[in-house]
């Protein structure tokens, strides 16, 4: 029997140390948008916790043809909640491109990304309720999503990132439906120009935000983020920029969120220390 207890005794406190690690709170959600009528399936993490803590928020936005799973099929999204004690909230943004469509109401997702979730995050997890202490970033398409929201909402969100974004949708005209989204691109430059992160850049140039952008080498999406880098230098617009090796791939995302996540802290950890 002593032996027995030798073996199992080991084997549990390793079962109660995982469990341990991983014990941030998982809920899937409808969030109603008053905009486009209809509720939406968001995913929202909360580290563990007891009594009135409070906690930071991050959005984590998906790419083209994803949903609020994609982030959890790529990463543990549990243990980065838990290992940086932030709230991380993963909505469904369908094709959207995240932006207010000019030509689909049903598609009025900056609305939905820059007010709505936000208040209802607010008002129904332990928050903090302020720019300083929000952030927003995504993979893909939600690169350009979440840098777009950020520029056009800097009293809602004081962190922006981007990993292997599509940092100037203009360069894709006939690429992942984005005429159902803004209008032929040739009949409607003008509105395709203003909706692009690239061309919307001296946004940033008063925003007082933090900012972080990577890239793999072998994406497709490299030349644009380097082209978006070398602009915010011209700007002098101070931003983390990234690349390493790496393509437009899941193990890419895998690692990269993790540093995007510890950059999204140390901003946490600054505007919480202070005196």
């Amino acid at each position: 029997m002593r032996n027995i207890m030798k073996t199992i005794l080991p084997a549990l406190l390793i079962m109660l140390a995982v469990t341990a690690a991983h014990a941030a709170k998982v809920d899937t959600i409808n969030v109603y948008s008053q905009k486009m009528k209809r509720s939406l399936n968001t995913i929202v993490y909360t580290p563990d916790a007891t009594g009135s803590t409070k906690f930071p928020v991050v959005y984590l936005l998906h790419g083209y043809s994803g949903n609020s799973t994609t982030w959890p099929g790529i990463t543990d999204v549990a243990r980065l909640a838990d290992t940086y004690r932030t709230i991380i909230v993963c909505p469904d943004g369908q094709n959207s491109w995240y932006v207010d469509s000019p030509v689909d109401p049903s598609m009025q997702f900056e609305t939905f990304i820059s007010k709505e979730l936000p208040e209802y995050i607010d008002a129904h997890y332990p928050t903090y309720a302020r720019r300083e202490l929000r952030a927003i970033t995504g993979l893909s398409m939600g690169g350009h999503g979440a840098i777009w929201n950020g520029m056009q909402h800097p009293d809602v969100f004081g962190n922006i990132g981007s990993t292997s974004g599509c940092m100037d949708i203009c360069q894709y005209p006939n690429c992942w439906e984005m005429e159902k989204v803004l209008g032929n691109k040739f009949q409607n430059e003008t509105v395709w120009k203003s909706h692009s992160v690239y061309y919307s850049l001296d946004r940033l140039l008063t925003s007082r935000q933090n900012i972080i952008i990577d890239c793999g080498y072998s994406d497709f999406f490299y030349p644009v983020n380097l082209q978006t880098h070398k602009r915010l230098r011209e700007l002098n617009v101070k931003h983390d920029f990234y690349v390493r090796p790496g393509g437009h791939t899941g193990d890419y995302w895998r690692n990269s969120i993790d540093y995007q996540m510890m950059f999204f802290a140390k901003q946490f950890d600054k505007v919480l220390n202070e005196k």
